[in-house]
C-alpha cells in the first residue's frame, strides 16, 4: 500500500489530471499555463540534480522566494530525496531573524529568487553547514558555491538516464512519518520555534479540508498569499494539487509595492474561482468596492448602501438566511444583483464564488458586506502547528461571526485552566487532536511537551463551541486583557472596530494587566486629523489646534461608550479609559507586527512601558495632557 506522502498525492494527481494545467504564471504579457505532466518532469529533474549534488534523506533545505512554479517544483523536489524543505518568509529582512533559522536547522542548501539571494549572500559566512545557494533567477555574476536552477535540473536530467531505479526507490521509500517541512514562527516573544509538519500531517489536513469544500478541478485561484503561509501552503499548493485544480502566481513587481498592484489586474487575467484570503486584503478589497462606487457620483452611492442594508437583513447570520422575507424583496435583490453586484464582481473575474478567510479574526462587518454583493468570505480557523486548517465556514454550513464547524477528522475540546472539558457555550482554551498535528518543535523538547499533552495539542487560543457546533475563537490567551479582579477579555474585536469605523485612527492596541482599567496605544491617520484641522482654520501648532485634534480622537473611543453610536457593542469596563497618541506606526520594519500583520503585543508594551504606566496617573485621564500634545504638535513637522 502506498504511503500518504506528499509524492504519492501529486503522483496520484499527475495519473489522474495529467493534462490539466496545475501552474499558471506571468510570462511577457499573457499567464502560460504548465500542465500536471510538466511539473512532474521538471520536478524530477531537479529532485535528481539535488541527489546527484549529494542531498540525503533528513537533509534539510531551506526555500526563500516569491510564489511562482519554481516554488512548488523546489519544494516536490527536495520532497521526492526525503529531504526537508525550510519555507523562509520573503517579508525576513532582518538578517539576524534569517541567519536563526538558518543555523538552527542547519540547512545544507538555500534555493533563493534573485530578490531574495542578496541577503543569503550577505549572512553565508556565518552558516558552516550551508554548501550551496540554489538560484531560481539568471544571476550574472554567479559566486562558486552558487548554482541556476536550470544547471541542477541539467545535472538531474544525467543522472536520471543512469539512475531512474534508485530515484524512484528513494522517493517511494518515504513514510508519511517523516519530517517535510520546518516552519519557523514569527518568534513575538522569543527565538522563533521551528514546527515540524510530517507528510502525513499535510495529506490529512488536505483530506481534511477537501471534505469541507469542492474544489472541481476546473477550478483556478490566484494565490495572493505567501506561499511559506501555513494557509497558502495547505488550503492553496496542497490542496488545489489533490483536486486536479489550478493555481496560478502574482506577476512579481520590481518592489513589494508595484507586484501589490499586480494583484488587480491577475484577478481580471485569471479569473479565479475562489481566493485565500487574510482580514488586511479583505479590507483593501473592501475600499477599493467603495472607492470605485463613491466615483461613480451619489445617485449610485445612495443605490449601493440601500441594496447592501437590504442585503444584509436578508442574509442575516448565513445559516438562517432569507426567513421571512417576501416574494417582492427577493425580486429587488435580484434586481440589485444584476444593476449593482454583478458589476462589483466582474472586478474579481467575473466567477469568483467564494473568498476563504483565515489567518485572524475577521470584522463580522466585512464578512457582511461580502456576503451581500454575492463573493461569501467564509472564515477558518488554523495554526501551523495543526498544518493549520481546523475549522472554516463553508458554501454548505455557515454562520457569520464564528469560524466555522471544524473539519472531519480532527478532534475538539475547550478546556478550563485545569484541562477539564467544558459544555458548549463555555469559553475555555481550544485543545485539537488528528492526525494534522505538528510532530513537535525542532530542537525545543520543553515547548513540544507543553503544547502536544496526551496527542492533545494545546493551541494557546481561547474560544467556545456553540449549540450547532460552531467555534467562536475570541483571541490568544497571550493577548487577553485582565482586569484588578481576574476577569479576562480578548481586545481583538474592539480593535478592530474602532480601526473599522474611525476615518481618525490608523491601530489600536489595547491594554490591561491585572489594572483598574483598560488603556490604550493609538496609531492616528495624520492626514485625516490635519485635514479635519485644516477645514477648521486650526493648526497643531496652536493649543487650540492640539486639543481639538486629541478631542476628535477622544470623540471616536466615545462612540463605543454609553449613549454613543456604537453602545453596547462591547462590555465598557474594557473600553479605554486613557488614550496615548503615539508618533511612530507598528509595521514589520520596528517589529511590532509579525508577518502575518499580528500587534506584538509584548514588544509593543514593552517599548511603551513608561507611556502606559502614565495612563494610569490622573492627569492622563484627560486627553489633552503635556505627553499627548507633545506629539501632535510634531504633525506638522
Amino acid at each position: 500500500m502506498a504511503q500518504r506522502t506528499i509524492p504519492w498525492l501529486f503522483e496520484e494527481s499527475v495519473k489522474k489530471f495529467t493534462n490539466n494545467p496545475m501552474m499558471r504564471q506571468k510570462t511577457g504579457e499573457k499567464y502560460v499555463s504548465t500542465s500536471y505532466t510538466e511539473i512532474q518532469k521538471e520536478v524530477y529533474e531537479f529532485a535528481a540534480g539535488l541527489i546527484s549534488l549529494g542531498i540525503k534523506k533528513g537533509d534539510r533545505i531551506a526555500l526563500i522566494s516569491e510564489g511562482r512554479n519554481a516554488w512548488v517544483i523546489s519544494e516536490l523536489a527536495i520532497l521526492y530525496t526525503g529531504a526537508i524543505n525550510v519555507p523562509l518568509s520573503v517579508k525576513l529582512d532582518e538578517l539576524s531573524d534569517l541567519k536563526f533559522r538558518l543555523s538552527h536547522s542547519d540547512c545544507r542548501m538555500v534555493i533563493a529568487s534573485k530578490n531574495q539571494a542578496e541577503k543569503i549572500r550577505k549572512i553565508k559566512n556565518d552558516l558552516p553547514e550551508m554548501k550551496l545557494l540554489i538560484l531560481l533567477d539568471f544571476v550574472e555574476a554567479a559566486l562558486e558555491d552558487e548554482m541556476a536552477f536550470d544547471e541542477v535540473k541539467k545535472q538531474g536530467k544525467k543522472y536520471l538516464e543512469l539512475n531512474q531505479k534508485a530515484f524512484e526507490q528513494c522517493w517511494k521509500s518515504i513514510k508519511e512519518s517523516d519530517y517535510a517541512n520546518i516552519c519557523y514562527t514569527s518568534g513575538t516573544t522569543a527565538d522563533p520555534k521551528g514546527i515540524i509538519l510530517t507528510h502525513r500531517n499535510y495529506t490529512a489536513n488536505v483530506e481534511q479540508s477537501a471534505a469541507h469544500f469542492d474544489i472541481p478541478e476546473v477550478y483556478v485561484s490566484l494565490l495572493l498569499l505567501p506561499w511559506d503561509h501555513a494557509f497558502a501552503h495547505t488550503a492553496g499548493v496542497y490542496t488545489l494539487i489533490s483536486s486536479g485544480a489550478s493555481m496560478a502566481s502574482v506577476e512579481q513587481g520590481a518592489t513589494p509595492l508595484e507586484t501589490l498592484k499586480n494583484v488587480a489586474l491577475n484577478i481580471k487575467e485569471t479569473r479565479p474561482h475562489f481566493l485565500l484570503s487574510v482580514p488586511a486584503l479583505a479590507k483593501n478589497f473592501k475600499k477599493n468596492i467603495e472607492k470605485g462606487i463613491r466615483d461613480k457620483g451619489s445617485l449610485v452611492q445612495n443605490l449601493f448602501n440601500k441594496a447592501l442594508e437590504l442585503s444584509c437583513r436578508y442574509n442575516a447570520d448565513g445559516w438562517n438566511k432569507g426567513k421571512g422575507f417576501s416574494i417582492f424583496s427577493k425580486l429587488k435583490l435580484m434586481l440589485y444583483d444584476k444593476i449593482i453586484y454583478s458589476k462589483i464582481r466582474e472586478n474579481f473575474g467575473g466567477r469568483l464564488e467564494f473568498f476563504v478567510g483565515g489567518g485572524a479574526l475577521l470584522d463580522i462587518e466585512l464578512q457582511r458586506f461580502f456576503y451581500a454583493i454575492g463573493i461569501p468570505m467564509y472564515q477558518g480557523y488554523g495554526l501551523t502547528e495543526a498544518a493549520p486548517v481546523i475549522s472554516s465556514n463553508s458554501p454548505k454550513s455557515h454562520k457569520l461571526g464564528s469560524s466555522g464547524k471544524i473539519v472531519p477528522g480532527i478532534e475538539i475540546k475547550i478546556c478550563d485552566e485545569k484541562g477539564k472539558a467544558l459544555p458548549a457555550g463555555e469559553k475555555g482554551e481550544i485543545v485539537v487532536k488528528g492526525e494534522n498535528n505538528m510532530a513537535g518543535y525542532w530542537k525545543n523538547e520543553k515547548a513540544t511537551n507543553e503544547a502536544i499533552k496526551n496527542s492533545w495539542l494545546h493551541t494557546g487560543d481561547m474560544g467556545y463551541l456553540d449549540q450547532d457546533n460552531f467555534l467562536y475563537v475570541l483571541g490568544r490567551f497571550k493577548s487577553l486583557l485582565i482586569s484588578s479582579d481576574g476577569e479576562k477579555y480578548s481586545p481583538e474585536g474592539i480593535e478592530e472596530a474602532i480601526v473599522e469605523h474611525s476615518p481618525y485612527i490608523d491601530q489600536i492596541m489595547l491594554y490591561n494587566n491585572q489594572n483598574p482599567y483598560t488603556v490604550a496605544l493609538v496609531v492616528v491617520n495624520k492626514e485625516a486629523v490635519l485635514s479635519y484641522l485644516k477645514s477648521n482654520k486650526l493648526s497643531c501648532r496652536t493649543e487650540e489646534g492640539r486639543c481639538t485634534a486629541l478631542n476628535l480622537i477622544q470623540n471616536e473611543i466615545n462612540a463605543f461608550k454609553e449613549n454613543g453610536k456604537f453602545s453596547g457593542m462591547f462590555p465598557s469596563r474594557w473600553l479605554p479609559s486613557a488614550i496615548a497618541v503615539i508618533g511612530e506606526a507598528f509595521t514589520e520594519q520596528n517589529q511590532f507586527l509579525n508577518s502575518t500583520m499580528k500587534m506584538v503585543r509584548g514588544k509593543i508594551a514593552e517599548f511603551y512601558k513608561n507611556r502606559i504606566e502614565y495612563l494610569y496617573t490622573p492627569e492622563a485621564k484627560d486627553i489633552c495632557n503635556d505627553q499627548n500634545k507633545t506629539i501632535i504638535h510634531r504633525f506638522e513637522g
